[in-house]
C-alpha cells in the first residue's frame, strides 16, 4: 500500500471519527442538579415574560421603577448588597437573564420556537418586564453584559428608558464565540459537545471570580456559594451552551451617539475583565455622560464596594428624579 492510499484511510478514519465520534459515544450525564424550588431564596419570585418563568427579587415601593441588570455568570445575588439602597428610590427589582439564576432554562427548538438566549431577546425582555409592572418608564442599572442589554433596550426603546447607570459595561470588543466559528457550533457533533465543555466553568468560574474583585480576599464563603447555585439548575449547561452560540458582537459602539437619555458609567480603576479605560471611553462616545471611577475596585463594584457605588448612584439618582 502506497502512501497516498495509507493517508487516504487515515483522513477518512479520522473524519469518521469527528463526524460520528461525538454522536454515539455516552457523554457523563448532568450530576448534583435540584428542583428550583430547592434552590429559591426566601424573597425569590417568579414572573411568565415572553414563555419564560423568570426569577426576581424585589424591594422598596413607588412609581419609579428600577431595573438591575447582573453580568455574565452572576444573577440577582450580585445586588443584594445595594437592594435595599436603591429602594429608596423606588420600586426596585433585579432579575436572573436568561441562561444564568434561577430563571427557567429552555432550549430553542425543543421547548420554544425562538431563542431566549439571543442579545434581542433579551431586549425584549427588558422591555416586557417595564410594561408588566404596569410602567411607561424604568431606570436600567447594568453591570458588565446587564450594560449591554440596557444601552440595546435604550437604543430600540428610548421612550421605555428614563435614564441609564452602566457599570464596567462590556460594550467593546467581541463577546461569546468568534463569528466565523458560529455556523459550525449548530452542527450536531457540536451541539453534543458543547454542553460538556461549558460544565468547566464550574472550576474556571471561580478564577474568574476573584478577576472581577480587586481584592478577592474580600470574598466571603457565602458569595462563592452564591455564585455556584445556579450551578444546580436542571439544564444549565445545555442553556449556558445555547448562550454562548448566539452571543458576539453587537456593534453597539457604533450607536452610542444616538443614547439622548440621562448615563451614568461608573467604573472600577482595578477592572480587569473590562478596563477602566473602556468606561472612560464610553463616557467620550455617549452625549454627556457621567462617569465616577471608584479607586481600590474591581468589576463588580455593587459587591465589592457597595457604598462608594451607592454615593455615586444617589447623588445620579438626585439629579435625575
Amino acid at each position: 500500500m502506497n502512501k497516498y492510499f495509507r493517508f487516504v484511510i487515515v483522513f477518512g478514519i479520522v473524519c469518521a471519527l469527528f463526524v460520528f465520534g461525538p454522536l454515539i459515544i455516552p457523554l457523563p450525564p448532568l450530576v448534583g442538579t435540584r428542583p428550583v424550588n430547592e434552590l429559591i431564596y426566601p424573597d425569590s419570585q417568579f414572573e411568565d415574560i415572553h414563555q419564560i418563568r423568570i426569577h426576581t427579587i424585589r424591594a422598596g415601593k413607588g412609581e419609579k421603577l428600577i431595573l438591575l441588570l447582573h453580568g455574565f455568570g452572576a444573577s440577582t445575588y450580585s445586588w443584594r448588597k445595594v437592594m435595599q439602597s436603591f429602594s429608596i428610590y423606588g420600586t426596585t427589582i433585579a432579575y436572573d437573564r436568561p441562561a444564568f439564576g434561577l430563571t427557567e432554562r429552555l432550549i430553542p427548538g425543543e421547548d420554544l420556537d425562538f431563542n431566549p438566549y439571543t442579545l434581542d431577546y433579551q431586549v425584549e425582555l427588558a422591555a416586557g418586564l417595564i410594561e408588566q409592572q404596569g410602567r411607561e418608564q424604568a431606570v436600567l442599572v447594568g453591570n458588565s453584559a446587564g450594560g449591554t442589554i440596557a444601552i440595546g433596550t435604550a437604543l430600540k426603546y428610548p421612550e421605555k428608558v428614563k435614564a441609564l447607570i452602566l457599570v464596567d459595561a462590556a460594550v467593546y470588543g467581541g463577546s461569546g464565540a468568534p463569528e466565523w466559528i458560529k455556523p459550525m457550533l449548530n452542527l450536531p457533533q457540536f451541539d453534543r459537545l458543547g454542553p460538556i465543555f461549558v460544565r468547566t466553568i464550574e472550576d474556571r468560574g471561580l478564577e474568574i471570580l476573584k478577576m472581577a474583585w480587586s481584592d478577592p480576599n474580600k470574598i466571603s464563603d457565602e458569595d462563592l456559594e452564591n455564585y455556584q447555585l445556579p450551578l444546580k439548575m436542571e439544564d444549565w449547561d445545555r442553556a449556558l451552551w445555547e448562550y454562548t452560540k448566539v452571543n458576539g458582537d453587537h456593534h453597539f459602539s457604533e450607536k452610542l451617539g444616538n443614547l439622548t437619555v440621562p448615563v451614568l458609567i461608573i467604573s472600577g480603576n482595578d477592572d480587569q475583565l473590562i478596563p477602566v479605560e473602556y468606561s472612560m471611553r464610553l463616557a467620550n462616545e455617549i452625549p454627556h455622560a457621567q462617569l465616577v471611577i471608584i479607586p481600590a475596585c474591581g468589576h463588580v463594584p455593587q459587591e465589592e464596594c457597595p457604598e462608594e457605588f451607592m454615593s455615586a448612584v444617589e447623588e445620579f439618582l438626585k439629579q435625575n428624579p
